[in-house]
């Protein structure tokens, strides 16, 4: 699934290799230990990302957090928070392969999000993810940049995503 989906000279549409992706919850008293387990300060506010190095973390929900690292990682993590439960209830499940993600990078990445997502892109801060739909596909949006945006979409729901993303790239290039 690494390959492009489409482009055009303002936007370019991209399935990103396979990441280490993991789901937390833990008590945000617990944030600082759940925190030097994973190596990244882990955000307490809803919307917030982290990144250092190569791992992310964002906070989905009060006590829920997305944790994003190089794939060859994660049985170092995953072993880390097994070390934690010992004195830190937590539970970390690993959802690697149930989602994809696809990059959406350029000027007018917001632009094609819009087709499907109903949340407004300009007010979503770079470095930040909300969970949110896509069409009727559930999927987490993290902001990279001004121009550059990642959805986080479940594998079932991939083939929809991808065709909407096809079709309305399609769209801008037309001029539609």
């Amino acid at each position: 699934m690494n390959a492009q989906v489409s482009s055009l000279d303002a936007v370019s549409v991209s399935v990103l290799p396979p990441v280490a992706r993991l789901n937390l919850r833990v008590d945000p008293d617990d944030l600082a230990a759940a925190s030097r387990a994973f190596g990244v300060p882990i955000p307490a506010k809803v919307g917030q990302g982290a990144i250092k190095g190569g791992r992310a973390a964002y906070c989905l929900g009060p006590d829920e957090w997305l944790l994003h690292a190089p794939e060859d990682e994660q049985a170092a993590i995953t072993a880390a928070f097994d070390t934690l439960r010992v004195t830190t209830p937590n539970s970390l499940t690993v959802i690697s392969d149930r989602e994809i993600t696809i990059e959406i990078r350029g000027p007018r990445a917001a632009e094609l999000l819009s087709v499907g997502c109903p949340l407004d892109l300009a007010r979503i801060a770079p470095g930040s993810a909300k969970r949110t739909v896509f069409d009727s596909a559930q999927i987490v949006l993290l902001r990279d940049s001004k121009d550059a945006f990642r959805i986080e979409v479940w594998r079932s729901f991939f083939p929809h995503v991808h065709t909407l993303l096809q079709i309305a790239t399609r769209e801008l290039a037309s001029g539609l």
